[in-house]
């Protein structure tokens, strides 16, 4: 459902991506992983049609981002991790002017919208203007936003930043109800745990490269790690000699 071919970024003589390949099939829920500055959202703006690359390839259930643009974002739907909102817009207008962009209008788009304002408890809020919402509040309207049109497929960058515990778990149920529905997501996120409770398959991508790659089971054989879970498996691949050398100070 999305494929990556020899996807490569550079700014000036930085390369932030090199030659990233990766097939992510329908029906899956994939995280993509990685230290700070690894390439993580380069990578998934670049999926989404925010940025250009340098090189290479991105296809969306076929469909070439630049080269059939309507069509890949047409199946697309982006979380990304600071959200963007029109504040002088309310909860629906804002809904109703998403909706639109992706060509939908009219009663059925409507009753989406009052179907997803009730699902994350925002009813009440709809025709307030988004300048009153909390960041809670926006992150779950941004949720809401992406799957305004329906989409077969969901990008999501830090899907859990600002949700409350009860929102969190929506959130999860959300993703793995889309993808037993043949739905594909793929996520980044800094919370290790997340990504090993709920990712099916996970990439782990360092200085713009992917180091390992597969489910859990497939990356425990790849650093021999025995029954390790996520936390050191990452550790191991992208520098926890670096935290096991702090520890030994700090306890020095």
């Amino acid at each position: 459902m999305i494929q990556l071919k020899d996807l490569t970024k550079k700014y000036g003589d930085f390369a932030a991506l090199t030659d990233l390949n990766l097939m992510i099939p329908r029906g899956v829920l994939y995280g993509l992983l990685g230290p700070n500055g690894a390439g993580k959202t380069t990578a998934l703006r670049i999926i989404a049609g925010i940025l250009q690359p340098t090189a290479g390839t991105v296809l969306v259930g076929g469909y070439d981002v630049q080269l059939d643009p309507e069509r890949a974002k047409s199946l697309l739907g982006f979380i990304p991790d600071r959200p963007f909102i029109y504040e002088k817009l309310t909860g629906s207008e804002f809904l109703r002017f998403v909706a639109g962009l992706y060509g939908q209008n009219g009663t059925e788009v409507e009753r989406r919208i009052d179907e997803l304002l009730d699902f994350w408890g925002l009813t009440t809020w709809g025709d307030e203007l988004l300048e009153a919402y909390s960041h809670g509040m926006r992150q779950k309207l941004i949720i809401s936003s992406a799957l305004i049109h329906r989409p077969d497929v969901i990008v999501v960058d830090e899907p859990l930043v600002g949700l409350d515990p009860k929102a969190a778990r929506l959130l999860k149920d959300v993703f793995r109800g889309f993808v037993e529905r043949g739905g594909t997501v793929l996520m980044s996120t800094h919370t290790l745990e997340v990504a090993e409770a709920l990712c099916d398959r996970i990439a782990i991508i360092q200085n713009g490269q992917i180091c390992a790659e597969g489910t859990m089971d497939d990356l425990r054989r790849d650093v021999q790690a025995g029954e390790a879970g996520l936390e050191e498996i990452f550790l191991k691949l992208t520098g926890g000699h670096e935290v096991q050398e702090l520890l030994e100070v700090l306890g020095s």
